[in-house]
């Protein structure tokens, strides 16, 4: 692998602040946004968590991807809601887990699609939705580096 990067993206700032234990400000590009963790976790409630906006970067991504596809195929595709879950489930079959308690992460997506659609049509729209950008981020094998900045 060489030093150059594919679909390289601009630095993201993420920073607490004083409202709140866990609120965070995220600056992305020109937008602003405000992560928190739930009341019930401690938090103030003042932004989707952290889980929820990895799920809304999935669920836009997914809609878009198959806007994208319907358009450029010109399937009479209306509208798509996508509606995602998460949770840590147990992984009772996990062959090398050092761990016998050991819980996996677990998205559930339900795709809503509206349109006149044929059943080739939305079975092909569902083999899309599992190819999005994100969707194949967050299926494949991820380095993640973190490093202080001094």
């Amino acid at each position: 692998m060489d030093n150059k990067s594919e679909n390289k993206s601009a630095p993201i700032n993420v920073s607490s602040t004083p409202e709140g234990k866990y609120t965070q400000d995220i600056k992305i590009g020109k937008h602003l946004l405000v992560a928190d963790e739930p009341s019930a976790a401690g938090g103030n409630d003042l932004g989707p968590s952290p889980y929820d906006l990895l799920l809304a970067a999935l669920g836009a991504c997914t809609s878009m991807t198959l806007r994208m596809y319907a358009d450029h195929n010109r399937i009479p595709l209306d509208n798509v809601t996508v509606t995602l879950k998460h949770e840590k489930v147990y992984a009772t079959d996990c062959v090398n887990c050092e761990n016998s308690d050991a819980k996996i992460d677990h998205i559930e997506s339900k795709i809503h699609l509206t349109g006149s659609l044929t059943a080739e049509q939305r079975s092909k729209l569902l083999a899309i939705a599992n190819k999005c950008p994100v969707h194949r981020t967050l299926t494949s094998t991820m380095i993640i580096k973190t490093q202080l900045d001094d």
